[in-house]
């Protein structure tokens, strides 16, 4: 009951209140449980539930409690637990604040229990937070679930939360406000409002367009022709369009919080490929930094500000590597920038996203501009060629080989530059030179000059080739490599290009990332995505086309610009200036890198949070207000070492492969929740289908080998290493992924196909069902047991760990679940892999006889039983012990299952403690399938084992031939495969000794003395009741009706007493069936005829006694004891010093009367040994010597 209102007197003593949000958390007791209270209420007194919450605001002042309260109301508040509202701001208790009684939910004229007139039945489960007198919604409406209310919420409330849900956003939003915290300032949050235009499709199109395109494209186009370029572009957006739409399908299948990639794919696939892939992303935005920081570096150190240069030379070869110096020397400190600046603060590079964006919009439109000028106007750039060879521009001041100065013919600086800086006429030139003429070219001719079909077809060089024009005729000498011509300073290729040109497709995720920010992610995501997609596709196949059409094919070769005076090739296309290229590149690549840099911490700060990857914990912390400060520091190490490769061709294709990874997981992940048909599975996008996904898949994959094979190799080992690490640490995520799924459907299949019936004894092995007994604190009494079974594992079966609690399912529940977990603690450390359940039955038996029955699922059932030896069942007084262990034995031969009994489980090895040398010794008396054979060659696999000898005896009869035995055992074994030692023992005909004669009459005579001893159910009723009443009349002087106790007082209390009794003085089993079941009247009085009869009693138990002594054993038994101390004989004889003992097991006898004398046949065969293992079969084959 609750009771949490005091007297009205004591509910206003304080004027001035402080409202705080709290929440009582009551704990309902009994009413006898409350002191001071007579029991006037029987029908509430007998409750006494669960807790219960209550998840009302109350109003609590902020003061002490009162002196004044009663006894009663500081009783009675003590008995709920009040816990702070997350958002009060301050965390109260019942000793340091005082409900406003006036406020709280139940009023005080509904806590007046006491009251004889109250009218209104308030019901002990009242689960009501809000419950006044005019409120009856919840004992009206709800009642049936009142007590549910805690784990079972109305659906009003879940709808509520559920439309109110807030992303995790990590867009330009988050970081504003995270920073105004850090400032102190105090925004109201904003409920997100982004379109599908300004929150995905322009972020997409900043993301996309990239340094590639200002740089590279007119390369790849001179290079690899219009048709193939038009199919590279085309290949690689095609990749990124099926991918797009996967993702799509994916982001439109529930709420998707921010984390792009990385969250669909995780929660798609699973940790270890969530992980794996996760961190190929984040390595793929890294290096995106690195190339973006590259082509900044480029474009100012080419085209801006040439002299800025530090490292110069020269010589042609050492050009370019001081090129290399002064990329790395000017990278590393634009990567230090940029990282300050991303430190200091990212809402500006947020802010300042737009005008990156505006940069790059306005350079594309330039180009389109500058294409469709040049039909009509096409601007003045001319390309000088010596015969077919093009020239640099860099040195050379007049295309010419003379020129005339007052009528004087003088040779310009060409002429100096190719005949070894002679200005004589006369000299000697070089021979290409002197044979052939000096010519220049229009290095754009314009759109409608005809020029595509020239450059329709590839033109790939060598390193260090000269880039030439094929329709120019000229003299074919071969001349001295001249630094003055343009040079290709690489080996060109298909696949290269490919390579290089991919990354300028990639950065469809922006709009996933972002979803935090969107008024609806489900519907903006998929259409923003494409449209950006289809968008930067057209601009790339278009400009690929004008590309061919305006520009010349060896000024589209020469990737720097040497041939038009160091301009950037598209630039000079452009319109109105080529500096609005320079310059909106220039821009748009530093914003890139910002991004990238923006991006890439956070990434890996989800993944930290995650959890799943353990050494990259520390990276999941930063600054107060959330920013990823390591994050950033591990990402500019990495992007540094991108920065000292130097080379944006060699960059490239590095970024390539881990991209293509993360979007062959995308479309992997779709393509397999269709083709699962999960129920989960209902993506509001739907235009997709499994057969695009796959396509998207293997364009991914053909991709990474096209472009690099041995990127593709190296970045593959590097997900299957993360994802083998991840597996290892036991990734306990659980996201109801993919692959959990694809792992259920082919579980399903397999256990399908497999046979029902028993399998062939080729594919027999062992399916264990251990059987594991646990102690009152829920702990493994023998966990060698488990031990044993690990070391069992090489037959590479089932394993299933078992155990049974007594008592009822509905009540210990939650401990049967604690138990499980403690068995699953231990199955890890002892490495064993398998399934365990605990079973709740009322009777111990019972419960085993239900684990043997239900464990496994259709083909995939134990085969095996293993169990312990339940020592010290000779002294113990509880024959429940015993009597289980045979009732299993007996459920085990019934099942047809076999059956493993270690004894002296506690003496069994750890996995810690291998032999060094030793034997297992093999005692085969009968055959029953063969596992005396198997089990050792299984034990001998595990490393415990493996130094131990296998060395198996067998017994013959007089009548049996020994010698021959023997060799026929030896081929046997030889068939088998199995290397053993082999012994034929024999056992001659012997009289029974007095020994074993003795042994057998001490057997029956203790179990006659048991049976004696054990009284019926209705006698022992009868004797702790007389017992009871002779101590209460000894105690109260004979008087049964006392004062202050009633006579139900005295029953109940001497019903008590009798069952504690029956506890200490029951030895019997806890079956109930094996007691007497006919009731008689108990005599709660001692009488003469009482008296009598226990006279009598006692004249028969000692009659019975002296019988004991005069008994004389039975034959069967003497036989039976006599074989067990034979045989007992031998084997300490030979294996007293065997690590294992194995030996067939007798079955248990037909008639239970002799289950007590079976387990003494059974002590007595194997005494004297350390370690025994008793086998018994299951009646099946389960080895053999066919192949």
């Amino acid at each position: 009951m609750y009771y949490l209102v005091p007297p009205p007197s004591q509910q206003h003593q304080h004027s001035s209140y402080t409202m705080a949000s709290v929440r009582f958390m009551v704990t309902p007791t009994k009413i006898d449980d409350i002191p001071g209270l007579s029991d006037t209420s029987p029908d509430l007194s007998s409750r006494s539930s669960s807790r219960v919450r209550f998840s009302s605001r109350e109003s609590v002042p902020e003061t002490t409690r009162s002196e004044g309260m009663s006894d009663f109301s500081v009783a009675t508040t003590s008995l709920a637990t009040v816990a702070a509202d997350p958002a009060s701001d301050k965390i109260s208790n019942p000793r340091d604040v005082t409900e406003d009684m006036s406020q709280t939910s139940i009023t005080g004229e509904q806590c007046q229990l006491l009251d004889p007139g109250h009218k209104k039945d308030l019901h002990n489960y009242l689960n009501n937070s809000n419950y006044e007198d005019g409120d009856e919604y919840f004992d009206k409406n709800l009642a049936l679930f009142e007590e549910e209310m805690d784990t079972r919420p109305k659906v009003s409330s879940l709808l509520n939360r559920m439309a109110n849900y807030t992303n995790l956003t990590q867009g330009a939003r988050e970081h504003e406000e995270a920073e105004n915290i850090t400032e102190g300032k105090k925004k109201p949050t904003k409920i997100p409002q982004m379109g599908t235009f300004m929150g995905v499709y322009l972020p997409c199109l900043q993301n996309i367009f990239g340094v590639i395109l200002f740089l590279r494209l007119t390369w790849v186009v001179g290079t690899a022709g219009v048709l193939q370029a038009f199919a590279i572009v085309f290949m690689c957006c095609s990749c990124t369009l099926l991918t797009a739409i996967s993702m799509s399908a994916i982001a439109t299948n529930g709420v998707v919080p921010a984390g792009g990639s990385y969250f669909m794919i995780s929660r798609a696939l699973g940790p270890e490929f969530g992980g794996a892939v996760g961190l190929c992303f984040y390595l793929g935005t890294t290096f995106a930094a690195a190339m973006y920081i590259l082509g900044a570096i480029e474009i100012f150190l080419m085209y801006i500000v040439p002299a800025a240069a530090i490292f110069h030379s020269e010589d042609i070869l050492k050009e370019s590597a001081a090129m290399l110096n002064n990329m790395r020397v000017y990278g590393s400190a634009f990567l230090l920038l940029m990282v300050l600046v991303v430190f200091v603060g990212v809402r500006y590079v947020n802010k300042f996203a737009s005008l990156f964006l505006a940069c790059v919009i306005v350079s594309i439109l330039a180009i389109y501009a500058g294409a469709i000028k040049s039909s009509f106007s096409p601007p003045s750039f001319p390309v000088c060629m010596l015969g077919n060879r093009t020239l640099s521009r860099r040195h050379i001041d007049v295309c010419a080989k003379t020129q005339e100065q007052g009528n004087i013919t003088v040779p310009t600086r060409l002429w100096g530059l190719f005949c070894n800086s002679s200005k004589q006429l006369n000299a000697t030139c070089d021979e290409y030179f002197a044979h052939n003429n000096v010519t220049f070219i229009q290095g754009i001719p314009g759109l409608a000059s005809g020029i595509i079909t020239e450059n329709l077809w590839a033109s790939y060089l060598q390193k260090g080739e000269i880039v030439e024009k094929p329709s120019i005729h000229s003299v074919d000498v071969l001349g001295a490599m001249n630094q003055e011509y343009v040079l290709a300073d690489i080996t060109t290729s298909f696949t290269l290009l490919v390579g290089i040109f991919f990354p300028s497709v990639t950065g469809i995720m922006a709009g996933s990332n972002r979803s935090g920010d969107l008024k609806d992610a489900q519907k903006s995501i998929p259409i923003g995505t494409i449209l950006a997609i289809l968008t930067t596709s057209f601009v790339y196949l278009s400009n690929v086309v004008l590309f061919g059409a305006c520009i010349e094919g060896v000024a589209l070769r020469d990737k720097f610009g040497d041939a038009v005076d160091g301009n950037l090739v598209v630039g000079t296309l452009s319109w109105p200036s080529p500096w609005v290229i320079v310059i909106g590149s220039f821009f748009s690549t530093c914003g890139a890198g910002l991004q990238s840099l923006t991006g890439a911490p956070r990434l890996l700060q989800a993944i930290a949070k995650d959890n799943i990857i353990p050494f990259l914990r520390v990276f999941g912390h930063g600054k107060a207000n959330g920013e990823p400060t390591w994050a950033l520091l591990l990402t500019a190490g990495i992007a540094e070492l991108g920065i000292l490769i130097a080379s944006l061709d060699l960059v490239a294709p590095i970024l390539s492969m881990f991209f293509l990874m993360c979007y062959l997981f995308v479309n992997l992940a779709c393509a397999l929740q269709t083709l699962l048909r999960t129920p989960n599975w209902r993506p509001r996008f739907r235009y997709y289908h499994w057969a695009l996904s796959f396509m998207g898949m293997s364009i991914c994959l053909a991709l990474m080998f096209i472009s690099s094979w041995y990127y593709a190799i190296i970045a593959m080992v590097i997900a299957g290493m993360i994802y083998k690490y991840i597996e290892y640490q036991g990734a306990e995520k659980e996201w109801g992924d993919g692959i959990r799924g694809l792992s259920l459907s082919a579980a399903r299949f397999a256990l399908l196909r497999l046979e029902e019936g028993p399998p062939h004894t080729k594919n027999w092995r062992p399916q264990l069902l251990v059987l594991l007994k646990l102690d009152e604190d829920l702990h493994v009494k023998h966990p060698r047991l488990l031990t044993f079974a690990s070391q069992l594992k090489a037959g590479k079966g089932l394993t299933i760990v078992g155990s049974v609690m007594v008592g009822n399912f509905l009540d210990t529940y939650g401990e049967a679940l604690a138990a499980e977990q403690t068995i699953k603690h231990l199955m890890e450390s002892e490495r064993v892999k398998g399934f365990c359940q605990v079973v709740v039955a009322a009777k111990v038996r019972e419960g085993i006889s239900h684990l043997i029955q239900s464990c496994g699922l259709g083909g995939m059932k134990h085969n095996t039983v293993v169990m312990g030896w339940p020592s010290g069942w000779r002294q113990s007084e509880d024959a429940r012990a015993w009597k289980t262990f045979i009732g299993t034995v007996r459920v085990t031969t019934a099942a047809r299952l076999a059956l493993l009994v270690a004894k002296n489980i506690a003496f069994f090895p750890s996995n810690a403690d291998p032999f060094v040398e030793g034997n297992i010794d093999v005692w085969w008396i009968v055959h029953d399938g063969g596992m005396l054979m198997l089990l050792p060659f299984l034990l001998k696999q595990h490393k415990v084992w493996r130094k131990c000898k296998i060395r198996i005896f067998t017994v013959a009869q007089l009548e049996d031939n020994s010698i021959q035995m023997k060799k026929d055992l030896a081929t046997f074994l030889y068939h088998l495969r199995i290397e053993a030692e082999v012994e034929v023992v024999e056992m001659h005909d012997s009289d029974i000794s007095a020994y074993t004669y003795e042994r057998t009459l001490m057997m029956e005579q203790r179990s006659q003395m048991l049976r004696q001893m054990r009284l019926s159910k209705t006698e022992r009723d009868r004797e702790v009741g007389e017992l009871c009443v002779l101590r209460r009349e000894k105690e109260y002087g004979g008087k049964l009706l006392l004062r202050g106790y009633s006579l139900v007082f005295l029953k109940a209390q001497l019903v008590k007493d009798r069952n504690s009794m029956l506890r200490l003085t029951s030895i019997g089993s806890d079956e109930d069936e094996e007691t007497e079941t006919y009731q008689e009247k108990v005599h709660m009085t001692w009488t003469k005829d009482k008296y009598m009869a226990s006279r009598v009693q006692k004249a028969k138990t000692l009659e019975g006694f002296q019988d004991l002594l005069n008994m004389k054993p039975d034959h069967s038994n003497v036989r039976r004891m006599h074989t067990a101390v034979k045989l007992n004989e031998v084997i300490v004889n030979k294996s007293h010093d065997a690590k294992l003992v194995l030996l067939n097991m007798p079955g248990p006898p037909r008639n239970p009367e002799g289950d007590e004398n079976y387990m003494e046949f059974l002590e007595v065969l194997t005494e004297g040994l350390e370690r025994v293992l008793l086998v018994r079969g299951g009646g099946s084959e389960v080895i053999t010597i066919y192949s």
